[in-house]
């Protein structure tokens, strides 16, 4: 699944979110320039519940 995340903007957002959904069970590879994530090995809503929880706001991409 694929998430745009407007409020992801440094180094450290990337990494925020990547440990997030990889302490959910899910590996994440994120795009800072297209501000985008995406993610595999957890449900949609699971993973969209994960990255705000670590404090982003996703949206369906």
């Amino acid at each position: 699944m694929k998430f745009r995340v407007e409020d992801m903007s440094c180094g450290h957002c990337t990494a925020a979110i990547q440990k997030a959904v990889a302490e959910a069970g899910g590996r994440a590879t994120t795009d800072l320039a297209g501000r985008s994530v995406t993610v595999e090995g957890l449900e949609p809503a699971r993973a969209a519940e994960v990255i705000r929880q670590a404090g982003y706001t996703p949206a369906p991409a």
